[in-house]
């Protein structure tokens, strides 16, 4: 079964259903309407007038496509089981849409929506899928491009009030091309997270202050993350009696390594290039893009996936987790490390998924106070010694609608329509209460958000951050992004395995890379943005044309690649960012 690199269906990893279908009956009035935003759509950034004005153009909408039976299909996460169970529902009985909502294990939707493609035969009438996916769906153009769709075919059917300058995950969902082909659904990311009442403590900030020379609080930097590793692990030791560490991971040779990597880890050590959302022309997967075509991922091509800063990323992953990490972790897969921070005896964990946090704010944990605050934060992750300015810092997963072009139009149409009510100003705010993957402006800004805010250990702050922008999904210089991600778990967990040196691991990855792409010239499936790589030369060479057209990637191995480190104080830098929104949303 191929794998992909979202990381939800990690939350609800002990699902053993393979499928888990949700129906409702179908009955179209405004009354069920009304009772809908009486007893579940609040709150809402939409006063009641304006949530049921949006509901009576669903309604109206909807009315040729009355009685039809509409299936969908997204992966298990929370916010997702909410859509299913409760969304579909009122979608049904507010539109006469009989719609079906089926949650499978990401890994599924990836293979059938594959399917669907390549046999043009109709498994599902919309799909929430990664917007990893962007360059697979732009270069196969199995895909509907959205922006064309509402400007014309699906103008019908497109809300008045769907407000896309409101989405902050635009940029992610949209290709080169500058159409929109995806429409975010749900985002998270990927965030340092720390004990805050522990790095508060006077007498450790005394005693790390004394010996590092500096003061204990957020890192910025890799060295700082290592030192407060070392100190928690070694020099603390213990905290009432339990033994604790300064950095949880996992390191199982399974699929779910892949995404640890995937997920943007090289681009945290400084791998590939400037540029946001994601670098250009070599982005966090060291994948490198000329014009709209992938030329090579190993540095003899021009690409960084096996260069100094990617292998600096592994070997930093593995020697934490050896030294600072419990001793179990090496052998669990993400699943099983998830929970692990909740437990009270980690100091720090750099790559921690927001989505955790719903589970993460349960009263009674050890990582919570009495009063329902967490004794946690979250906040930016630091970066590597290769990281420069203008690079980005780490993931964000954006979970996304999308349209096939083998779905009959009818059926297209309506289950656009689910599409949008499931992310309409009507539902919205209550859906990211529930799984607290924000996806709007208007929702992160809303007063019940800034109410919530102190309960939810900084991912409010986060989001009304100008920080936020550094946090991206994989970007469109994948081509083939279900070929190419599978290959990541299985070469690095030689690497954490210790069957193979970091080097000889990245180098293994960087040939088979270049040999499904390779395999896609040859095929010539993806036309003229497919790809077409460059004949190998030195890795001087590349980096003497990185230097000449202003470029960074590849860098050469630096001499010193422990700088000094570096922190900044938690409350410091919240209090740095902005307090009211902005005049005009932005993506």
């Amino acid at each position: 079964m191929l794998q992909s690199s979202s990381r939800g269906r990690l939350l609800l990893a002990a699902s053993a259903v393979a499928l888990i279908a949700f129906a409702a009956p179908a009955r179209a009035d405004e009354a069920a309407a009304k009772k809908w935003i009486d007893n579940e759509f609040q709150p809402s950034t939409l006063s009641k007038e304006d949530q049921l004005k949006e509901m009576q153009w669903f309604i109206n909408a909807a009315k040729p496509f009355a009685g039809m039976e509409i299936n969908v299909v997204s992966e298990t996460i929370t916010t997702h089981e909410y859509e299913a169970k409760t969304l579909a529902k009122a979608f049904s009985e507010i539109t006469g849409i009989k719609l079906t909502h089926d949650l499978i294990q990401e890994g599924d939707v990836v293979e059938k929506i594959q399917t669907q493609m390549q046999s043009g035969k109709n498994i599902y009438d919309a799909w929430v899928n990664d917007s990893d996916l962007i360059g697979t769906h732009f270069r196969y153009k199995q895909a509907v491009n959205l922006t064309d769709f509402m400007a014309g075919e699906g103008k019908d059917v497109t809300s008045p009030t769907l407000d896309l300058n409101d989405f902050i995950g635009l940029s992610f969902t949209t290709a080169p091309d500058k159409k929109l082909y995806q429409l975010p659904d749900q985002q998270f990311a990927n965030l340092y997270w720390f004990r805050y009442d522990w790095f508060t403590n006077p007498d450790y900030k005394a005693k790390f202050k004394a010996k590092y020379g500096y003061e204990l609080g957020v890192p910025v930097n890799w060295s700082a993350y290592e030192d407060i590793a070392e100190f928690f692990s070694n020099d603390i030791g213990t905290i009432d009696g339990v033994k604790v560490y300064g950095n949880m991971d996992y390191g199982k040779k399974d699929p779910s390594l892949g995404w640890r990597f995937t997920d943007a880890w090289l681009s945290m050590a400084g791998n590939g290039d400037r540029g946001l959302p994601n670098g250009l022309p070599v982005d966090e997967w060291g994948i490198r893009m000329e014009g709209c075509r992938p030329v090579g991922s190993s540095v003899e091509r021009g690409g960084d996936t096996n260069g100094p800063a990617s292998v600096y990323a592994i070997t930093k992953y593995i020697e934490w987790l050896k030294k600072y990490t419990p001793p179990q972790a090496g052998g669990m897969t993400f699943s099983e490390a998830g929970p692990v921070p909740a437990q009270g005896n980690i100091a720090q964990q750099m790559f921690w998924y927001t989505a955790f946090t719903a589970d993460m704010v349960k009263p009674g944990l050890p990582v919570m106070n009495a009063d329902g605050t967490p004794k946690w934060r979250m906040a930016p992750s630091p970066h590597g010694s290769y990281w420069k300015d203008g690079m980005k810092l780490g993931y964000q997963d954006v979970g996304s609608w999308t349209l096939l072009k083998s779905t009959p139009a009818e059926r297209r149409k309506a289950a656009w329509l689910y599409a949008q009510f499931v992310t309409s100003k009507t539902v919205s705010l209550k859906k990211s209460h529930v799984g607290l993957t924000f996806i709007r402006e208007s929702d992160i800004w809303s007063p019940s958000m800034t109410e919530r805010a102190p309960k939810l250990g900084g991912l409010v702050e986060f989001y009304r951050s100008p920080a936020r922008v550094q946090w991206s999904p994989t970007g469109s210089n994948v081509p083939d992004y279900p070929k190419l991600a599978q290959l990541w778990w299985q070469n690095i967990g030689d690497a954490s395995s210790g069957a193979k040196t970091p080097q000889a691991a990245m180098d293994s990855l960087a040939a088979a890379q270049d040999s499904v792409m390779e395999r896609l010239e040859r095929a010539g499936v993806q036309g003229e943005c497919g790809p077409k790589l460059n004949a190998k030369k030195p890795m001087e060479y590349w980096v003497e044309l990185a230097k000449k057209e202003g470029n960074l990637a590849p860098q050469p191995k630096l001499a010193n690649e422990k700088p000094q480190g570096e922190t900044i104080d938690y409350d410091t830098l919240i209090k740095s960012w902005p307090a009211t929104p902005p005049k005009k949303s932005t993506n």
